[in-house]
């Protein structure tokens, strides 16, 4: 919600977070910081599904890949293992596949999403607005895919190849000493790649928001928004709400 509202401004610089929840609640009352969680729901909860089955397939098609596979032996005393691992180039691919397919196919949600949060819309009913998106047309439901795709491909590229390079650094410098301790190394791991990956793509992040909540000619399209955004505020600009983004998979 709060991340809506600072990108879909026209220009000038937006209030800072807490003034932005000052007026929704006077408007909307305490709910109205919640405005969007259905269209968010349906958007995430199949796109995490989605994306995790297609990563887990992709992976594993590409792990009998001499292309794309590399083998990895731990040695725990005794006994060694050979894991299939996917090399950067592999894992680049695969995360970018999957999510770019999940965006397509859950694109409509998304616009549906921002729309809902954004105060440019007077959208009361779930139903009653994505058929108003519906019939407006093929080009309403993918509207912002194009740069939904820039953001999260290389997201989700970058995310698995920094979060399996941390993870795997990390459990050589401080070798696991119980399952706890494991699920903490990967907790961390998969925040600082989500951090990482977060700051390379807002910039695509913050494109997408206003192609699909503003209704002016100067943003509708991918290079005709770019060059709005950089005349109004220059590189600033791009970086609208970044510390508002979440920093896990984008689904």
């Amino acid at each position: 919600m709060l991340k809506t509202r600072v990108q879909q401004g026209d220009g000038a610089l937006q209030r800072n977070t807490a003034a932005i929840v000052r007026g929704i609640i006077q408007k909307d009352g305490v709910r109205g910081l919640w405005r969007g969680t259905a269209p968010t729901l349906l958007r995430n909860v199949p796109g995490v599904a989605l994306y995790m089955t297609s990563l887990t397939q992709l992976r594993t098609v590409m792990s009998g890949s001499p292309y794309f596979a590399t083998a990895r032996t731990d040695v725990d005393g005794k006994h060694a293992s050979v894991l299939p691992k996917l090399t950067v180039q592999g894992n680049l691919i695969s995360g970018a596949t999957a999510r770019v397919a999940v965006g397509f196919l859950l694109n409509p949600m998304s616009v549906l999403k921002a729309r809902f949060e954004s105060n440019l819309y007077a959208y009361e009913s779930l139903y009653g607005s994505l058929a108003t998106i519906v019939r407006q047309g093929p080009n309403e439901l993918l509207r912002g895919f194009f740069a939904s795709s820039l953001r999260d491909a290389p997201y989700a590229g970058l995310f698995v190849v920094f979060y399996e390079g941390i993870k795997r650094e990390t459990s050589i410098l401080l070798p696991s000493t119980s399952g706890a301790y494991s699920a903490g190394i990967h907790g961390f791991s998969a925040a600082a790649a989500g951090a990482i990956a977060t700051m390379a793509t807002h910039p695509f992040d913050v494109i997408k928001t206003k192609i699909q909540v503003r209704s002016e000619d100067r943003y509708h399209g991918f290079l005709r928004t770019v060059r709005t955004v950089w005349r109004q505020r220059g590189v600033s600009g791009f970086f609208n709400a970044q510390a508002s983004r979440r920093v896990t998979c984008p689904c």
